[in-house]
């Protein structure tokens, strides 16, 4: 699904909500973080990109597949080297369910996006050691 005005303003409107060694943050795309930003400083951190496997092409999916896909997408950046922070990203549309996500300390933005693209989600949310996390819009198949 390309990107629409709709898309745009739901996504804007999410909250993405981490869950870091030292308490929780919340975020919105384009919105730079104070917490954030300290908390990667702290980390020696200056990339991150948060990332899901849920209802791919915004479309709702089953709950046992989005906990399947979101289950590999966690295993394979394990793989990748990774220690993905558990997050949740929390639609302010009440009929949207929240979908469990994963913040991502030091990944490239080009290998989120792969990442992102390989599960079918429209956007990602990536960001630099300013705490300010942006909509990052993909090609998706």
């Amino acid at each position: 699904m390309a990107m629409t005005i709709e898309l745009e303003s739901a996504y804007r409107a999410t909250t993405y909500r981490l869950f870091l060694p030292g308490g929780s943050c919340e975020l919105r795309a384009g919105v730079a973080s104070e917490t954030l930003r300290c908390w990667l400083e702290t980390a020696g951190v200056t990339t991150f990109s948060i990332l899901t496997a849920h209802n791919p092409g915004s479309r709702l999916t089953d709950p046992d597949e989005n906990t399947q896909r979101q289950a590999q997408l966690e295993c394979d950046l394990l793989e990748l080297g990774y220690e993905p922070y558990a997050g949740e990203n929390v639609a302010t549309d009440e009929d949207w369910p929240a979908e469990e996500s994963c913040f991502v300390p030091g990944i490239s933005v080009a290998e989120a996006m792969a990442l992102g693209e390989r599960y079918g989600q429209n956007a990602i949310v990536c960001g630099g050691a300013d705490g300010l996390p942006e909509l990052v819009w993909l090609e998706t198949s």
